[in-house]
């Protein structure tokens, strides 16, 4: 795709044409066509639209059973449930956690919430996750062991944990990185918010490492408004999980005693009526994404543009849609052109690293972090 071409319009063309609609076409929004109304009106004539009601419990039974874990936690939002999986593997102060730079700011500000430092490591192209690659080169240089636990020689501080990050719903390659961090004894927390119904060999997002999370913010694939969920195979953590994020508060009919620090983080009832509502539908909105993005990935073939697609051992719920440009020129004029005819197309994240806040990190080489950085753009993605 050149600047001089028409290949710009005819993309234009194509996205109305696949969305039917001259009006303006959003990134991903909301489907609501269930019983998210019925549900909603049953919640809130039973009153209990806070934290305890039977949507709640239903909802996570659910989410259990539909992502193949034992125990589902359900949180006020995906950062939370990124924040307490942090804590519930021991992350403490000053500790370690490795990520990658090229990912939602959310899984960088959940590290910091637990007073930990993130690491940066480079991402591969194929997957937009973390390389195990690049992974296992910066421990080989960087790690030592102390018994059963990992230091940074460089820095001195104990590497605790390594979070992943799935990107738009594509795996990353998680069962590489688990046998390397499983060999230098670092907890793995998948960052999986993106990745609901999406799934590696069978196996979904966010179930290979110790704990993982899942977002239902407005614009994923499922929502509750504001929300998201922890799941796990361990019944303590799991126990620990919902008892951190209701304030850790003991159990009693009518007294009110705290045994640590706790959190406000347990979802709402009424936010899980409108997820129980959402989840009956996930099929459907799996197969309707899968469809768009066999047309875009025909669409695209035939111009000098790459549809990023899933690999052959994964099934991609394709939350957003990715191309990948020749350069940043082009990329630059596809999202002026495009936003400006009513399309909206954004780039992918800048890299966290480069951000003030995060900008003196220890951070690997990124070669493909900042190609991918340059070049990335995502596409109308929604149900249709």
């Amino acid at each position: 795709m050149t600047k001089d071409s028409d290949a710009i319009s005819d993309t234009i063309k194509y996205i109305k044409n696949l969305f039917a609609t001259e009006e303006f076409i959003p990134l991903h929004e909301p489907n609501f066509n269930g019983n998210e109304k019925k549900y909603l009106n049953e919640c809130i004539d039973s009153t209990f639209v806070s934290s305890v009601g039977k949507f709640v419990d239903e909802f996570e039974e659910l989410i259990a059973k539909f992502t193949g874990v034992k125990k589902a936690i359900v949180c006020v939002n995906g950062t939370n449930a990124l924040h307490l999986c942090l804590k519930l593997v021991g992350v403490e102060d000053n500790d370690e956690v490795i990520t990658q730079p090229l990912t939602f700011i959310a899984t960088t500000n959940a590290i910091t919430y637990a007073n930990a430092i993130p690491i940066f490591i480079d991402v591969d192209r194929d997957t937009m996750g973390l390389s195990p690659k690049s992974l296992r080169q910066f421990l080989n240089d960087h790690a030592e062991l102390r018994g059963t636990e990992c230091f940074n020689k460089t820095t001195g501080n104990r590497i605790k944990a390594c979070m992943p990050m799935h990107t738009f719903g594509h795996a990353c390659r998680i069962e590489e990185i688990k046998s390397i961090c499983e060999e230098f004894h670092i907890e793995l927390v998948e960052d999986a918010a993106e990745g609901m119904g999406s799934t590696l060999n069978g196996k979904h997002l966010g179930s290979f490492g110790t704990l993982g999370a899942i977002s239902f913010n407005g614009n994923k694939i499922m929502t509750t408004g504001g929300g998201g969920v922890i799941l796990s195979n361990n019944n303590q953590l799991s126990a620990k999980a919902k008892h951190l994020s209701t304030q850790s508060k003991i159990p009693h009919k009518w007294e009110y005693r705290h045994d640590e620090i706790g959190y406000n983080y347990r979802m709402p009832n009424l936010n899980a009526a409108l997820g129980l509502a959402q989840l009956e539908q996930l099929p459907h909105f799996l197969n309707s994404k899968q469809n768009l993005a066999k047309k875009y990935a025909e669409f695209f073939k035939n111009l000098e543009v790459s549809f990023f697609e899933d690999r052959p051992e994964e099934k991609s719920n394709y939350w957003l849609n990715a191309i990948i440009f020749n350069d940043k020129a082009e990329r630059d004029v596809f999202l002026e052109k495009s936003n400006s005819n009513g399309i909206m197309t954004r780039p992918i994240w800048q890299l966290v690293n480069t951000m003030p806040m995060f900008k003196n990190c220890l951070t690997s080489e990124l070669p493909n972090a900042k190609w991918l950085e340059e070049r990335v753009v995502n596409i109308p993605s929604s149900v249709r």
